[in-house]
Parts: structure tokens; C-alpha cells; sequence
């Protein structure tokens, strides 16, 4: 049987420091939660990807900064993924567990919109995936010319008129997602 599977990408304390707000963070937090409490509860998956920046020394694995948000709900049957670069396909094992548990549909959340979370969507479009943002669900903060409200809405743009590889790319918020299980 196919398998969803909810990647929560970089939701990971040294992201949401009073260094580097992001936009409505307990809003998505909430969201992520109650998304992957459904994921669990439908037989699907969770994984939390983490970024490792041990080679630029920042996000050191079990340092504080590489640690995932305290008021995130993380089980102990949820996956966890290293990442090493932006797209969260590169040299890490995420294909190989998507393969393991039989997964062609992503619903993706996480930070931030324009770094990570948009270079991991671009990378699964060109690998045929089907793909599901959560318009509501990722997060960023704000750029030197642009307000993170903006880069929100811009890239929630771009991702739905992408052009499909054999897979799907489709922007829905979190409760059109929730009422969908």
C-alpha cells in the first residue's frame, strides 16, 4: 500500500533564536503538530529531518542549535533524518527510508521557506514525487528586502504553478489537509 509521509524540515532550535525570528512560529508549530498527530493516527508517516552543520561547525549534533523545537511532538516511531545541505535529498538517507515504508506522497512543512524547504520541494519534483506543501505550515523570517509575509506568499506562488515531472505539486493549507484524512 502507498504511504504519506510528513516531512518536518529543520524545525530545530538554533533556527528560532531571538537572532533569527520567523513568522508565526507558534502558529506553525501547532499546525505541524496536529498534522503529524493525523499522519500517526492514518497509519502514515512522520519524519523530522535535522539539519548537521558539523562541517561549518553550527547545528552540531546534540549541541542545543541542532536539538528540534521543545513544543514539537516528536514519537518514538517517527523518523529521524541528518541533512547536510539545503535540499534534504543530498547524501542523506531520505530516499532510502521513503522507499523502506513505500512512500510516493510528501506533505512538507518546516524552515525555511526559501532555503531548505524550497530546495528539498524542487529536488522531489524532479523525482517524480507527489507533493503536497502546506501553505500554512512552513515558515522564515524576514529578508532585506523582503518582508517574511512575502517570501511566504511568493513561494507558496511559485510552488503552485510549477510544472510536474510524472509526480504532483500542489499547495493546500492545513485544513484543507486535516479535513482530507
Amino acid at each position: 500500500m502507498k504511504q504519506k509521509v510528513l516531512l518536518v524540515i529543520d524545525m530545530q532550535k538554533g533556527s528560532f533564536s531571538q537572532k533569527t525570528p520567523r513568522y508565526d512560529t507558534q502558529g506553525v508549530v501547532n499546525r505541524i503538530n496536529l498534522l503529524a498527530d493525523r499522519f500517526r493516527t492514518s497509519g502514515n508517516h512522520v519524519f523530522h529531518i535535522q539539519h548537521d552543520g558539523t562541517r561549518d561547525n553550527d547545528f552540531v549534533p546534540n549541541t542545543e542549535a541542532w536539538e528540534i523545537l521543545s513544543e514539537l511532538n516528536v514519537y518514538k516511531d517517527d523518523v529521524l533524518i541528518s541533512k547536510y545541505a539545503n535540499d534534504v535529498f543530498y547524501n542523506s538517507n531520505l530516499k532510502l527510508e521513503l522507499d523502506v515504508h513505500n512512500i510516493t506522497e510528501l506533505y512538507i512543512t518546516g524552515c525555511a521557506t526559501d532555503f531548505c524547504v524550497e530546495a528539498t520541494i524542487q529536488s522531489a519534483l524532479a523525482k517524480d514525487y507527489n507533493i503536497t506543501v502546506v501553505k500554512d505550515g512552513h515558515t522564515t523570517g524576514s529578508r532585506p528586502h523582503l518582508s517574511a509575509v512575502k517570501v511566504i506568499e511568493h513561494y507558496n506562488w511559485v510552488w503552485q504553478n510549477m510544472i510536474p515531472t510524472k509526480g504532483a505539486i500542489k499547495v493546500e493549507s492545513f485544513e484543507t489537509i486535516l479535513n482530507a484524512f
